[in-house]
């Protein structure tokens, strides 16, 4: 067969109180058929749909565009018109969970480019029905639903790619190469910096916003999902949502899933089995936003061969401190972001998406050969994750290396909230130093959109 059915009985199975997904949060067992996914020849086209296709939604979607692009969901329908229009055969819908229950084993494959706070609902439901999913960075919400989702690409057997474009760049790769050739010696500290959000979306507003009038093409309640429901303002959606706790992952949420990616890959940071994350400075704390502006420090100790070292977060044009040694007129990272790597021999420099990879100061680079390669190169990132959908080999940035790396990410913001200094144990899951901050590893789902975690 060309696909494997889904049929209705497969489908109540996978999301028993699924349109309230309640059953594992509440303590019911969930009856969990297995559900395969379909089998395509490498030749043959997939089924894609899209989920949130509004904003950068529409270029994840068209970025499939070899593909059949079957259906297009979005919860505006004035945000999703320029993708309505030009894939006029696509079905619309407003709900992904009446999407994918009505076309059934028509998707292969779904693109999921809504809020933060809706990845992992759209993703869990998208992954139990068999379906191959690229999910916008950060992963995740939460920690617990970046364990969660890679839990169950791996039960279900699905292909599966974050959306941090960069991982599959030529720059991550180069230093990680460079790093591990040892050309800098052991790496004991990185900075990693970002102008975000210099006023793209509100951070340090304590208090929720006053009631507006929803627009007539706007779903409200299907936008606030899983959230506390609050009235609707233009101060949240369509594209403000970033900095608000409930909705979005601030400036380490945009950002961090880029620039932290070559420290996260070349220092083999995911093999830390314990951490410690705190706050340098942060301006502006409330309960209701990100800061105004952060530094937090990462310490991680020794893993394998690598030394213990020190990754240290600035955002909202923050900067580290200029070594002496490079001189003012030589550009670290792309200026506005990037990251520095300090060792025993030396500096090592990357730009927002890992690219720009150079050694400083720049006289370094008159005569240096880069290492030979000896990571595969990928040619797109959305190609990468549509091969592995027919079968070919995973995505360079499948859950099992994107799960852990959103959760360190997650766990700055962690640290913003708790203020003050946490000791995390990865196998547990847990800070073992505060226990109420651990409440915030989930979080509280509005009635009807729970999650098993």
């Amino acid at each position: 067969m060309r696909r494997l059915g889904i049929t209705r009985r497969a489908f109540l199975a996978a999301t028993t109180t699924s349109a309230a997904m309640v059953g594992c949060a509440t303590g019911t067992k969930m009856n969990t058929a297995r559900v395969v996914p379909g089998k395509l020849s490498p030749n043959e086209k997939l089924n894609v749909a899209g989920i949130g296709v509004g904003g950068k939604g529409l270029s994840d979607i068209m970025s499939c565009k070899r593909e059949n692009i079957v259906a297009l969901c979005d919860v505006d329908w004035k945000q999703a018109e320029e993708a309505f229009y030009r894939n006029p055969g696509a079905k619309q819908f407003k709900d992904y969970r009446k999407m994918l229950e009505v076309m059934g084993d028509g998707i292969d494959a779904c693109t999921i480019s809504t809020p933060d706070h809706m990845h992992a609902p759209a993703a869990y439901l998208a992954m139990m029905l068999g379906k191959h999913v690229y999910v916008q960075k950060p992963l995740t919400h939460t920690i617990a639903e970046a364990r969660l989702l890679q839990k169950t690409a791996n039960k279900m057997g699905v292909a599966t790619q974050m959306g941090n474009q960069g991982h599959s760049g030529k720059g991550v790769r180069e230093v990680c190469e460079i790093i591990w050739n040892g050309d800098i010696g052991q790496v004991r500290e990185v900075h990693i910096w970002t102008d975000r959000p210099m006023g793209r979306w509100a951070q340090g507003v304590p208090d929720p916003l006053p009631a507006q009038s929803v627009p007539e093409t706007l779903d409200w309640d299907l936008w606030i999902g899983t959230a506390p429901m609050r009235p609707y303002n233009t101060g949240y959606a369509p594209r403000k949502w970033r900095g608000w706790w409930d909705f979005g992952c601030g400036a380490l949420g945009d950002m961090a899933c880029h620039i932290m990616d070559p420290a996260f890959w070349a220092l083999k940071l995911e093999e830390a089995e314990t951490l410690s994350v705190e706050v340098v400075s942060q301006e502006g704390k409330n309960t209701q936003t990100t800061p105004t502006q952060s530094v937090i420090k990462y310490r991680f100790p020794k893993r394998g061969n690598m030394a213990p070292v020190d990754v240290y977060w600035y955002d909202n044009g923050q900067l580290p401190q200029r070594p002496a040694d490079i001189p003012a007129n030589q550009k670290l990272g792309d200026g506005k972001n990037g990251s520095l790597f300090v060792g025993e021999k030396g500096y090592l420099t990357a730009g927002e998406y890992g690219g720009n990879v150079r050694l400083l100061p720049d006289a370094r680079m008159k005569y240096y050969t880069f290492p030979e390669p000896v990571l595969p190169r990928v040619n797109n990132h959305y190609r990468d994750w549509l091969d592995a959908c027919r079968g070919d080999k995973p995505a360079c940035s499948n859950f099992d290396y994107a799960a852990p790396f959103t959760e360190m990410v997650l766990l700055g913001n962690l640290a913003l909230r708790a203020d003050k200094k946490l000791e995390w144990d990865v196998a547990k899951m847990r800070v073992t130093n505060d226990s109420g901050i651990n409440t915030l590893v989930s979080k509280a789902y509005r009635k009807g959109w729970e999650l098993p975690v």
